[in-house]
């Protein structure tokens, strides 16, 4: 990675690790992390993006770049609805709609990289989206579905949100099965549905605990930081 890149990848590092080690737990006993830490790092992450996007040079990896700049962006307008800084009626339909999107873009990024280079088998491709789809069900039911005290079709609509994430995970994990490059990136993914589960059991289930809201943003932050640094790692490839 460039000075820019190495510049952009530490001011997240600071905004994400220096906010919940310098900040105060709020009066809810949620967070440690200002909003404004928050928040900036992943305007950070979204600046990293779309530095390497604008630094590609090859095609494939150029459309790869972008899908996850997309992506990236999408997640960053997602948390500002969760954060309640885009005002409307109900932010978490708002967050959860933009989260989707940016997970649209990014499988579109992972299956396109993957034809590109040739990581398309048929086994571990459609093998470990089968698997973290399995995950994704299992997860919503045992963390939304089952905990909710009283159903309704939001609970519902989780469903899909959640296997949309664990798509995300199995084409990740597929690639990284044929390129052990893609590693990281595969981790990255695990954690995004990781870090959605515990909010998941926040928003749905009731679930809380000190600083759950930066045990969120601790596994979400690295989980976006491994899925855009991915674009860097394919210099590794070829």
């Amino acid at each position: 990675m460039d000075t820019i890149s190495i510049i952009l990848l530490g001011l997240w590092a600071a905004l994400l690790f220096g906010g919940f080690i310098l900040g105060k737990l709020d009066s809810q006993r949620v967070h440690r992390m200002p909003t404004a830490a928050r928040i900036g790092s992943s305007l950070a992450l979204v600046a990293l993006a779309w530095w390497f996007y604008l630094n590609q040079t090859a095609p494939a990896y150029s459309t790869y770049s972008l899908l996850i700049a997309i992506g990236m962006t999408l997640g960053l307008v997602g948390d500002l609805f969760m954060a309640g800084l885009i005002r409307v009626e109900n932010h978490v339909i708002g967050g959860i709609a933009a989260f989707g999107l940016g997970h649209v873009a990014y499988i579109a990024a992972l299956i396109w990289i993957g034809d590109q280079l040739g990581y398309n088998e048929f086994a571990p491709r459609v093998g470990a989206w089968a698997a973290w789809l399995a995950v994704g069900v299992v997860g919503w039911y045992g963390v939304v579905y089952s905990r909710a005290p009283v159903r309704s079709p939001i609970h519902l609509a989780a469903l899909p949100y959640a296997l949309l994430l664990a798509s995300t995970a199995g084409f990740a994990t597929g690639l990284a099965v044929q390129q052990i490059a893609f590693a990281p990136l595969a981790l990255g993914t695990a954690l995004f549905l990781l870090s959605d589960l515990i909010l998941a059991a926040q928003l749905f289930a009731g679930l809380h605990f000190t600083s759950i809201g930066d045990m969120i943003w601790l596994t979400y932050g690295p989980a976006q930081m491994l899925i855009v640094t991915s674009v860097a790692a394919l210099s590794r490839i070829v």
